[in-house]
């Protein structure tokens, strides 16, 4: 495939086990509920809705895991759902490609933890007191608005299934390095996917997130152990990295141009990230405030695990990887350097990476499919496993008709269009009149304005302002988020100046 040596057979039996042994616990999950829940009998959520007496409950427990999930698996289930076996292949293929500019993902997930602390629990209280299961169901019960809420619910369909169409690449990329031909790889995946989260729901990943975190921290320490000691030191590696991608003139790590588009990329990425509907689901499945509050504190500790993955791009420049497909930058480094029983660990871990949060992001979906878009009746356990079999197959369609590039340029696309849910769905935790028609008016100059940029970009994250003869390049979700607050504003100061204009004429509740 490209190039890529062929593992043994060592490497794909060792892969099979951990791969297979994964997917049947995911499954069979309903078996293990006592250690998820202390043995407790779930209560439904105050307030819960969709569908009628114990199916209702079911679907909240298929769909939210019940609400009861404690810190311990809430970590897991966050940080396994936002850490993704595309973060694993991607952010070392960026450095590999253009050096430290690859690490602007390291202030991004350090920006979103204060973000997570103040703004998180609110939300999850009012969540919980509704018997809200997605954002959309929010955005109904603060604004009263039908097409405010299918907004804020397709926007969130949209973004989330290219996501899903890079966790299959993830899962197709490792099994290809391991010798297996054509579509066979993402045949595996799907199905994979499909039993995973059919049976299991949101237990599954939440269960399984343990076992992928784990099997990711073993294969990083280890290449980050091991791999410079194979190199000659990390000062010899630096050193040659000094060679490969050399500093700019002016000593900076970052060149002039780079400043901006590094910090306005890591504020929007930040903003964006817990507006999806997977990241949204692990917090609303979360058992209290106290318990998302204590996450906000504790997962900084998956950023130190990201800067460590960051530089596997610079030691596969330095262990001589020379390949034009920056997914393979991550598994030909493994299948170099390490005995091949060890690289079919670190690609089972990869692939457990993809499909535990694939399989969040589909109930995500289903979620919004059920809860939003599609009548009532559809609000079901049986529905939801429907609609998150559906999302799963447009996914699948992604990969088989799209090339992966093209899915990393939707996922970009995808980071844009979230982002302009963020008036209604944060600020609206504000008590503050706001014009439903004014943020109806904000998202959809914050789409056309985004989505325009990206059009005349050619799907690139960053866009070229220019000001009284000065240019600089600024991410184009934040520039759209501009547009759309401004909207908003000017609505929401329409509302209280003139009370009476028809322009203004609902408010929240």
């Amino acid at each position: 495939m490209n190039g890529v040596p062929a593992a043994d057979t060592l490497a794909l039996v060792v892969f099979i086990a951990f791969f297979g042994i994964t997917i049947i616990l995911g499954s069979t999950v309903s078996h293990w509920r006592g250690l998820l829940s202390g043995g407790k009998k779930k209560s439904p959520a105050p307030g819960s809705s969709g569908g009628h007496g114990q199916d209702a409950h079911g679907n909240e427990d298929w769909g939210l895991g019940g609400r009861q999930f404690g810190p311990w698996i809430t970590w897991f289930l966050v940080g396994g759902d936002f850490y993704t076996a595309y973060t694993v292949i991607a952010v070392p293929a960026l450095v590999y490609a253009v050096g430290a500019y690859g690490f602007f993902a390291l202030p991004y997930t350090i920006i979103v933890y204060p973000f997570i602390f103040v703004v998180m629990p609110r939300l999850w209280k009012i969540a919980r007191d509704g018997g809200h299961a997605t954002a959309a169901d929010i955005i109904r019960a603060r604004f009263g608005s039908r097409t405010l809420e299918l907004a804020v619910a397709i926007s969130g369909l949209v973004a989330v299934m290219p996501y899903i169409a890079l966790q299959l690449i993830g899962i197709r990329t490792v099994v290809q390095a391991l010798g297996l031909p054509g579509d066979i790889p993402l045949v595996i995946a799907f199905v994979s996917l499909a039993a995973y989260t059919w049976l299991g729901g949101l237990h599954a990943p939440a269960f399984t997130a343990f076992i992928k975190d784990v099997m990711i921290y073993i294969a990083v320490i280890a290449a980050v152990t091991l791999v410079p000691l194979k190199l000659g030191g990390y000062g010899h590696m630096f050193s040659l990295m000094n060679t490969i991608l050399p500093p700019p003139d002016d000593t900076h790590v970052l060149k002039p141009g780079q400043l901006v588009p590094y910090a306005t990329l890591a504020l929007s990425s930040a903003l964006a990230a817990f507006l999806y509907p997977h990241t949204l689901t692990g917090i609303l499945a979360a058992k209290s405030e106290n318990t998302v509050r204590q996450n906000a504190v504790y997962l900084p500790i998956y950023t130190i695990v990201l800067g460590l993955i960051a530089m596997l791009g610079m030691m596969a420049h330095v262990a001589g990887i020379d390949t034009q497909i920056s997914s393979l930058v991550v598994p030909l480094l493994f299948l170099k350097l390490f005995p091949d029983w060890f690289a079919g660990f670190a690609f089972a871990a990869i692939a457990i990476g993809a499909l535990v949060p694939a399989a969040v992001m589909a109930i995500g979906a289903a979620n919004l499919l059920t809860h939003n878009v599609l009548p009532k009746r559809c609000d079901t356990v049986t529905g939801s496993r429907v609609a998150a079999f559906v999302v799963k197959l447009g996914a699948l369609l992604c990969v088989l008709f799209l090339n992966a590039q093209f899915a990393i340029d939707l996922q970009l696309l995808g980071s844009v269009i979230i982002l302009q849910t963020f008036p209604a769905l944060v600020l609206g935790l504000f008590r503050i009149s706001y014009s439903v028609i004014g943020m109806t008016a904000g998202w959809a100059a914050g789409m056309v304005t985004g989505l325009g940029i990206c059009w005349m970009d050619g799907l690139r994250p960053v866009h070229t302002l220019t000001f009284s003869g000065y240019s600089e390049l600024v991410s184009t979700g934040l520039i759209a988020l501009a547009v759309n607050i401004t909207v908003v504003a000017v609505f929401t100061a329409l509302r209280h100046f003139a009370p009476g204009a028809a322009i203004a004429n609902q408010s929240a509740k």
